[in-house]
Formats: C-alpha cells, structure tokens, sequence
C-alpha cells in the first residue's frame, strides 16, 4: 500500500485488523480510509494491536511532530535532575535561518545537518530534500504525498497515492523520476545509512503476512525476502530498522506471554536482526522497546534508545536493562554521550549531554511546517 502516513493507516488498518486475513482487499480498503482520516486529524494515532504491520522508521531518524516531553521525567543517566539543574552549564542558541534557507544546508548541533522534510498524507505539504552536491534543498512536486530524502546521494524517494504498489526515486540534480514496482508496502520507505537503498515492508493483501523489501536505488534492483511472522512474532506497531553500520535490519519482537491492549505499546521481548543482503535472521538482542532508526544505537554498540511501553528508554544492547527515560523516541547519538532530539512540536533541535544538560539548541526554518516530518543525517 504506496504511502499511506504513519498516524492514519495504523487508525485505518486497526479498523479492519479482524478482518485482515479474511479481506484480500485489505491494503486498497485501509488506503482509502486513511485517506480520509488524514483530512480529520494530523496527530499521532494511540497504537493498537493490529495484525497488519507498519513500515520501517527512517534509517537517519524521521523526527515526528510530538507533544513535548516531560521534561521532569528526563532524569540524567548519571547525576539526579535537582544536581543537574542546580549545575552551571555552558549553552550556545543558534537562531533560524532567515531569508530562503533551501538555499543553504541548515547545519544542526552535533555536526549534523537537516536532510529533508515530508508531509505524510493528504493533502500534500511541500516536501525538500537535500541535494549535497549543490549544497541546497529541492523542493518536491506537490502532487507526491512523501518526499523521503536519503542521508547521503542524490536521491529521494517519493510516494503518489494514485501510483499504488510503486515508489519513486527522485535524481534531485536532473529532476527526474524513476517509478519501481514494488508491491503493496505499508508505511514509511526507509533509507539506508549511506543513502544506496531503502528498506519496505511489503504486505500480502490475501494472507496479510509480510516481506521486507530491499531497493537498490542507484540500479533500481529490487528484492523481497518472507519473514516467518509466527517464529519473529510481532504485533503493534510493528516495522523494520537498519542497523547503525547498514548490514543488517531490525524488526521488534512482541512478548507472547505478556498482556496487549489498545491503550499501550505491546510489551517487547527484544529485536531480531536480519541480513539486508539476503533476509537471513542473524542475531536477537533483549531491548525492551522499539529502536527508531540506525541512530538510535550508540555509536559504541553498548546503549539503544527505544520507544518503551511508558515513554523512550535508554537501555543496555546485551541485557535488556533500562538504565532510565531518554529525552526522545526518536532522539539520535551523535557520539557516544551526547543525544540530539527535536523538541515536542517546537521547531528547534536540541543537543543533550547523558546527564540531560542542554549543550546546544538550534532554531528551525520558519516556513517548516511543525506537522512535516523532519530527516536528519550526519554532515
């Protein structure tokens, strides 16, 4: 199913999700709702347990519209939040970019930059992504619903609703649009860390079982690989993630034996990797909870940011153990103790120290709409 926004298809495929296995229509029916959802609201569904599953969260971190953390739950890893609070601290504040900024690369803090913006659903927002090469930002055709820039390259992918079962991909030098087949995905195409292929999560519209998808943007290859949905068991919100190093993905693991409802993420047991060339599973870590992307995985392989079944965690990879609350489910390391998340639905970024002091903050484009979603790389 090309394109459907993250918040809407899992409210529309939560509506049909009894019916799944049973309606070979399921992906044009959950489209078509979506849709309509979409017009009504722009926020975030509750997750649901469905048996259909979401796409694959960006490979550099797609930084969703949210409400503003807690900032009162963000204990430090280390030193207890009155100590930090009460500590002297050196911040710098970077304004916005003024005048047109798609003419300049908009750095952030941690030596990153902003790589694009997409709207998720209709009606389209003006989507961008980044042309390194030119050192500026392309603004995408308003008839396509995303525009998912890569972290690296020339190229993005983009969806049009009308174009079901094929993606785009956008050469932002000559402008030009390459359309691949690649069956009915749900969700968010994901980028690899180097920005060469994208990762989809295909759906079987009979069976409702699923298929990771693999596209080599550069050839246009294209390849699928059967997950055994009753051995990798997941339900929820449920999608595939790259790894930091880009050689294998991700997909969460629901604890069988916990209790699921609509009111809470499902309880996890851990992540199964698998290998991207070739969709072998290879290994199983215990985190408790959903990595966002590649950049949730620190550097060093040790701690993981997950989406928890109470907020975002910090966790330790070997064991499972959470350490204490992060400030962001979709914060990213850009090195081994300092975290980079954008605040709540504000247009700013922020850089964070593991004892959750701010070290930076930079202001966001004006013209950004708060309801785009936002990709972001390293420089």
């Amino acid at each position: 199913m090309n394109g459907s926004g993250e918040d809407v298809l899992r409210s529309a495929v939560r509506e049909i999700a009894a019916e799944a296995r049973a309606a070979p229509d399921l992906a044009d029916r959950a489209l078509r709702r979506g849709r309509r959802l979409r017009r009504r609201r722009r926020t975030t569904a509750a997750g649901g347990a469905v048996a259909a599953l979401v796409a694959l969260v960006g490979p550099y971190v797609w930084l969703r519209s949210g409400a503003p953390p807690d900032t009162a739950t963000w204990a430090p890893v280390v030193t207890p939040v009155a100590t930090v609070s009460a500590a002297p601290r050196t911040m710098s504040v970077v304004p916005a970019p003024t005048g047109d900024w798609t003419r300049a690369v908009v750095t952030l803090p941690g030596d990153w930059v902003l790589t694009g913006a997409t709207s998720t659903g209709t009606p389209a927002v003006q989507g961008y992504a980044l042309d390194r090469e030119r050192g500026r930002y392309v603004a995408a055709d308003r008839r396509y619903e995303e525009t998912w820039a890569a972290p690296r390259g020339g190229t993005a992918a983009v969806v049009d609703y009308e174009r079901a079962g094929r993606i785009g991909l956008l050469d932002l030098g000559q402008g030009t649009v390459r359309w691949v087949r690649t069956g009915s995905h749900i969700m968010t195409p994901h980028w690899s860390p180097d920005g060469r292929r994208l990762a989809l999560t295909v759906l079987d519209k009979e069976s409702a079982s699923f298929s990771l998808g693999v596209l080599d943007a550069a050839t246009g290859a294209y390849r699928t690989f059967p997950v055994d949905t009753d051995r990798y068991f997941c339900t929820d919100h449920c999608f595939f993630t790259w790894s930091r190093d880009g050689r294998e993905v991700a997909l969460q693991q629901t604890d069988p034996g916990a209790p699921r409802s609509e009111s809470r993420p499902h309880a996890r047991r851990g992540v199964q990797f698998f290998s991207a060339t070739d969709g072998r599973p290879t290994r199983f870590v215990p985190v408790p909870g959903d990595p966002a992307g590649p950049w949730s995985w620190s550097p060093d392989g040790r701690l993981v940011i997950v989406k928890g079944q109470d907020g975002p965690k910090l966790a330790e990879v070997a064991t499972g153990r959470v350490i204490g609350p992060a400030p962001a489910e979709d914060a990213v390391w850009v090195a081994d103790d300092r975290l980079l998340h954008r605040v709540g639905w504000t247009a700013e970024m922020v850089l964070v120290d593991l004892d959750g002091r701010e070290l930076a903050r930079q202001a966001l484009p004006a013209s950004l709409d708060v309801n785009l979603t936002l990709a972001i790389a390293p420089r």
